[in-house]
């Protein structure tokens, strides 16, 4: 669908596109649930053969052009409840408006192995959707919801299940969920949000 990627390190180009998957910064936080996003950068980095490792903008940072357009690609390292901080910082230095973020994230009300995707919306419960929101002044940002399932038990703390660890099973479903959001986002960044949204629901 799309011609083989360029990657560049040194480009005077602009990038038209923000992707910014959500997660805790350290190897403690690497494989929880909370860290969907960060997983969604590292495949797409896998994906297209970049490299996500420069210090910028309170984030690790890489570019890439995926089909015609240029893409940054951020993990904010800010921990997830300043997330916005990062993506308002980056997006102000590139002039890069709201409908031209996309932001892939963590979201307890899908099923593990789901994702849904979405034009715009309130932050749903997510804090760092929530520092995005008000950090932007907007809520005209796209994004990419990965399922990381419902905690087991109404009584079990919300913040001790989105930091545990996901089962063997649930990782391969999780793996399998982020290769469909990386071929989501080709759609998104081609300007066919809808027929994303209708292949990926």
């Amino acid at each position: 669908m799309f011609g083989r990627f360029k990657y560049y390190s040194k480009s005077t180009v602009s990038p038209e596109f923000l992707v910014a998957g959500l997660g805790n910064p350290g190897p403690k936080y690497e494989l929880t649930r909370h860290n969907a996003g960060f997983l969604f950068v590292e495949a797409l980095a896998q994906r297209y053969n970049f490299k996500i490792k420069k210090i910028k903008f309170k984030s690790l940072v890489g570019d890439v052009t995926i089909g015609t357009k240029r893409v940054i690609v951020m993990k904010p390292q800010t921990f997830m409840n300043n997330s916005g901080i990062a993506i308002r910082e980056c997006a102000e230095f590139y002039k890069i408006p709201p409908e031209k973020i996309i932001i892939v994230f963590d979201d307890t009300s899908l099923p593990v192995g789901k994702i849904r995707i979405r034009r715009a919306g309130s932050d749903g419960g997510h804090n760092g959707i929530k520092s995005i929101l008000y950090h932007l002044n907007s809520d005209q940002f796209p994004r990419i919801k990965l399922g990381i399932g419902q905690k087991p038990h109404p009584d079990y703390e919300l913040r001790d299940y989105v930091l545990s660890a996901f089962g063997k099973e649930e990782a391969h479903l999780m793996k399998e969920a982020i290769e469909r959001a990386c071929e989501a986002l080709d759609y998104i960044l081609s300007g066919d949000i809808e027929k994303a949204m209708a292949a990926y629901n």
